[in-house]
């Protein structure tokens, strides 16, 4: 008897490790199994693209959350600096008289590199203000999402920037032996996050911080420059995001980014990151990602409306937060 209840138990911690593991790969497998029964469509070649291209944008934002709160940290400047960064970069890849600047339009290459500074820029402020400053992360991004959106208006004079060149248009529109580019540049993105987390120097040091700072900094690690480091990336990256919006919408909104910041904290949550820092992968958020775009796009075939979207995604952040304290509590 007694032996059965410890291998009873031992089955149950097993399942318990099994579930915490691969939980959100099989929920994302069991969602896409029960679209492929309702809808005739989903499983389909032009859908599945459909859909893995709308994962790339906030799959490539939510990358650059996960650097930021595996150390503790969050950051909801995001979809404003998509926004900035692609009304400024546009503003030199367009053909527009009225909307072009500095005597544009200029190779697509300077535009684009113009683009990752603004975000560069962005996210290198946050990473001050939080890293040196002892800002709180939440009130520091909050001020950026706000001053990224009023120096957008400011700079577009509160009006779009259309005609993009064909060269700036192609990292939205054109593909790679028939891969779209944003889902090329997306897993670009994700191949090389992954291995900054997992094979190098920088990446044992963000877990460390997110771990436990004051150890990190007992240990010899400049924690305000791993801390700047992850608000540059993630600035970076929404840069690379707003430019990829710009260029398959083919005209670079005001408005762009709106509540992005919220999908990208909820495809890092769900995919497993904990908010208390120092657990999480990149590997989860690709999943997160790709379950929240999943669903929207499954409730979009059966013609749910997208208030429905709204709350299940709030279910769902919701379930997973709880789960992280759970398991933070556990261990």
């Amino acid at each position: 008897m007694t032996s059965e209840t410890a291998q009873s138990r031992d089955f149950k911690a097993l399942a318990v490790a099994y579930g915490q593991k691969y939980g959100i790969l099989m929920a994302l497998l069991l969602v896409c199994v029960v679209l492929t029964f309702a809808n005739e469509y989903f499983l389909t070649t032009r859908n599945i693209v459909n859909v893995l291209r709308q994962t790339s944008i906030n799959g490539i934002l939510a990358i650059g959350m996960t650097f930021v709160i595996l150390t503790r940290g969050i950051d909801l400047s995001v979809g404003s600096v998509v926004a900035l960064a692609g009304v400024v970069s546009a503003s030199l890849a367009t053909t527009s008289t009225n909307a072009a600047a500095f005597g544009g339009p200029y190779p697509a290459l300077i535009a684009l590199g113009v683009g990752l500074i603004v975000g560069i820029g962005a996210g290198w402020l946050n990473g001050i203000f939080v890293a040196r400053f002892n800002v709180p992360a939440f009130v520091a991004t909050l001020g950026m999402l706000s001053a990224a959106r009023g120096l957008t208006l400011l700079y577009a004079g509160g009006q779009p920037v259309p005609a993009l060149t064909s060269g700036y248009r192609f990292i939205g529109r054109g593909d790679i032996f028939g891969i779209p580019m944003p889902v090329v540049l997306f897993a670009a993105v994700f191949i090389v996050a992954q291995w900054v987390l997992s094979s190098t120097r920088f990446g044992r040091r963000v877990y460390a911080v997110g771990g436990n700072p004051h150890a990190a900094r007992v240990s010899g690690i400049n924690v305000q420059r791993v801390t700047l480091l992850v608000y540059v990336i993630a600035g970076g990256l929404a840069g690379l995001a707003g430019m990829i919006l710009a260029a398959r919408t083919g005209s670079a909104l005001t408005q762009a980014g709106i509540a992005y910041e919220l999908d990208a904290i909820a495809a890092v949550v769900i995919g497993g990151t904990s908010l208390s820092g120092g657990v999480g992968r990149v590997t989860g958020t690709l999943i997160g990602a790709l379950l929240i775009a999943v669903v929207n796009n499954g409730l979009d075939l059966m013609g749910v409306e997208s208030y429905y979207q709204q709350v299940i995604k709030g279910a769902l952040i919701v379930a997973a937060v709880m789960l992280d304290r759970a398991r933070h509590k556990k261990g």
